[in-house]
């Protein structure tokens, strides 16, 4: 790169005043729209290329020996149609041809296009060197390509395993992307809609147009340089502004109310048919459609999936979860800022959840049924209603204790003391709970069953909330049971610490930190410290210099499915990395629950090594906020995955619901935004909600839980 003085990896300049062309003219000829992606980016890096409308006028007026290009502007429903003649032309003229989703090319059988489902694009040849050695992967998102066979592919359309690297090679089934015949160039998709499509990773994509540009025009040779229309907020070494944390909260906060998640009641319908129907997303809504103002909820968030036009698709569940957190964000923005239009938001999105949804009525709001007090994974949908997931309503809890402390209420502490002693009584006797109980379980069992069994689930991504739960219930009811089994189970999980843990990753070692820190706050020894350093050492030995924490496994089994050959890439739940080393942080899963149990723990002890991971980690993902001014719906929250050394969304994509490009409306998001805000507040969690008024109703929920005595459903009459 010429303009060597702003990184790539940041901002790639689409200026052609600071441009490195400086007005010249290249030995490139273009059939295209003027508003095609590579067009427009050379001509905004001030090359000068004449264009026709028709391929035939473009081989007419092209310099002999010059290259020509025929982009394919109708794409995926129009694929190009070229006259015999333009082949028999550019021979004469000696021209080289790059033609793209051809719809006959001579002497070569094009069957029907296919869209790819897995697939992804991996280099097949040693021609592009060492900025892109054979095997390296590549995404031309939701591409609909032309399957055909050649010889000696540059590209090829593959579903492979692997983060940067196919790793176990190709499969036997390719399909070639990008070949050469002669003095043709043939690609079987659209590759000119790199910056539209949002293709990734984005130095990847200029190393592929500058290889194909300099095969067309080798005597010039021209460098292309873009700015992507998604795109982190800040580079990596960008100076940052001295309120650069204020912005990304605001800016947090800003994005629930542009998302297009908060269901508007004119969509309520259809949304719930889509969902009763075993559906999970949707098309984005259009951008003038109604915003809801939480009384119907919020979505999810968007899938992972990205579109040929660069829009995604939401996914659709109304999770309990989800809708509480997304409530306690906008409720601090009302404490930090005096957000009114937030506070209005998040009253009506804890009111949904517990009061009109159903997710804590009918059997859950019935004293007399087993699962009474519990809260449901989500709304509508009959897979969703029927799980009561720890870790879910551990979140939903705590979400809640935040919102009602920023609002100043007790409006929902009686249906937060109903979460909190219902989980309590379907722990088991060494206080672990286990990663989710279903309604015909419980109705069949009882919840004593739960009550009484010796479970033991070394799994602080589903266990270590609700224990941090237990002891913010501890401190505000002096109720025992909430710390004695909560004590029980933090130390076997850290006697066991970490072989014995089930995942043995960043993840879990993130979401361990809340409870200890928790635990140093009620019983400050020297062992409970030990605990918390060792978790928090592990965490900081981990991360980069950038402030990201580096997704990384332990050995032995994992809870995450690590794909083994190419056929499984795609088809579980599966972590972002490959393996150790690669270069990616989960905002999903990771970095934001980091965030938070580095905020409590440095609250919990003063310690200046725990606030300065706190600090890195925060202006880490100040940086890498999303910026995206063209689609508004994506403009200030967090995809999934982050490559920090790329400086790029990038990481395998294998995840069967939730690849590198999702975004949660709860989840990581909400817990960076919240913790952006309690930092502007300058407090902790602990402290914040230290004047709640819980206590009131421990009596009256007390009395509606002994109305069940913990048989099964059955027994007692339904």
């Amino acid at each position: 790169m010429k303009n060597s003085k702003i990184s790539l990896c940041f901002v790639l300049i689409l200026i052609s005043s600071t441009c490195c062309a400086g007005g010249k003219e290249l030995n490139l000829s273009f059939c295209s729209s003027i508003k095609n992606d590579l067009y427009s980016a050379l001509k905004s890096c001030g090359y000068k290329c004449p264009r026709s409308d028709t391929a035939i006028d473009a081989v007419k007026h092209a310099k002999p020996g010059s290259g020509v290009l025929v982009l394919a502007d109708g794409y995926p429903s129009v694929r190009i149609h070229i006259d015999p003649a333009v082949f028999d032309i550019a021979a004469n003229k000696r021209l080289k041809l790059y033609i793209e989703y051809p719809e006959a090319i001579p002497n070569i059988e094009l069957a029907e296009p296919r869209k790819v489902c897995w697939e992804r694009i991996v280099v097949a040849s040693s021609t592009f060197g060492e900025h892109l050695p054979m095997l390296q992967i590549l995404t031309a998102h939701e591409c609909v390509f032309i399957p055909c066979k050649a010889e000696k592919p540059l590209l090829v359309f593959a579903r492979v395993a692997g983060f940067d690297k196919a790793v176990f090679g190709l499969p036997q089934e390719t399909h070639p992307a990008l070949f050469e015949k002669e003095n043709l160039l043939i690609a079987t998709t659209k590759l000119s809609s790199f910056i539209t499509s949002r293709y990734a990773p984005t130095k990847a994509w200029q190393a592929v147009w500058e290889h194909i540009l300099s095969v067309l025009d080798p005597e010039n040779r021209p460098s292309i340089e873009w700015t992507p229309i998604v795109r982190p907020m800040f580079g990596p070494s960008q100076p940052l502004p001295k309120d650069f944390e204020a912005r990304a909260f605001k800016k947090a906060v800003e994005y629930y109310h542009h998302s297009r998640l908060l269901i508007h009641s004119s969509e309520e319908e259809e949304i719930h048919r889509l969902l009763k129907a075993g559906l999970e997303t949707r098309p984005v809504p259009r951008p003038d459609s109604a915003s809801g103002d939480g009384s119907h909820g919020i979505l999810e968030g968007y899938a992972s999936q990205i579109r040929y036009d660069g829009s995604q698709d939401q996914r659709i569940p109304i999770r309990s979860d989800c809708n509480a957190e997304v409530a306690m964000v906008l409720a601090l923005s009302w404490a930090v800022n005096g957000d009114a239009k937030s506070r209005n938001v998040a009253q009506n999105l804890l009111d949904y959840v517990y009061f009109t949804s159903g997710m804590h009525s009918r059997e859950r709001g019935n004293p007399e049924h087993p699962a009474f007090g519990l809260i449901s994974w989500g709304n509508i949908a009959p897979a969703w209603e029927i799980a009561n997931y720890s870790d879910d309503n551990a979140r939903v809890a705590l979400s809640t204790m935040v919102a009602a402390a920023c609002l100043n209420t007790d409006r929902w502490d009686e249906n937060l003391l109903r979460i909190l002693l219902a989980n309590l009584r379907t722990t088991g006797t060494l206080g672990f709970r286990g990663d989710r109980i279903d309604m015909p379980n419980i109705e069949a069992q009882g919840w004593k069953a739960y009550n009484d069994s010796p479970t033991i689930n070394y799994s602080p991504h589903h266990e270590s909330y609700l224990w941090a739960c237990n002891l913010w219930a501890y401190k505000q009811t002096g109720y025992k049971p909430f710390i004695e089994r909560t004590k029980t189970a933090i130390r076997m999980t850290m006697e066991a610490y970490p072989n014995g843990w089930r995942w043995k990753d960043s993840i879990e070692r993130s979401r361990m930190l809340l409870c200890l820190a928790w635990l140093v706050r009620l019983e400050d020894t020297p062992l409970h410290r030990q605990w918390l350093y060792q978790i928090a050492d592990d965490l900081i030995a981990r991360q980069d210099k950038s402030g990201a924490i580096q997704e990384l496994f332990g050995s032995g089994p994992t809870g995450f499915n690590i794909p083994q050959s190419n056929e499984a890439y795609g088809t579980t739940e599966t972590p972002l990395i490959q393996e150790n080393g690669d270069p990616a942080s989960d905002q999903l899963y990771t970095t934001g629950f980091a965030l938070l149990g580095f905020h409590e723990a440095y609250a919990a002890t003063g310690d200046k090594r725990l606030k300065q991971a706190e600090d890195k980690l925060a202006e880490f993902l100040c940086r890498i906020q999303v910026k995206a001014p063209k689609i508004p719906y994506l403009d200030g929250t967090w995809f999934r995955a982050f490559d920090y050394r790329k400086w790029d969304y990038w990481s395998a994509s294998g995840d069967i619901g939730w690849g590198a490009w999702c975004v949660e409306s709860g989840w990581g998001p909400a817990w960076i935004t919240t913790v952006l805000g309690l930092r502007l507040k300058g407090t902790s969690i602990w402290d914040l909600t230290s004047g709640s008024r819980i206590i009131e109703k421990f009596h009256t929920v007390q009395q509606q839980m002994s109305a069940n005595k913990g048989g099964p459903w059955a027994k007692i009459g339904n």
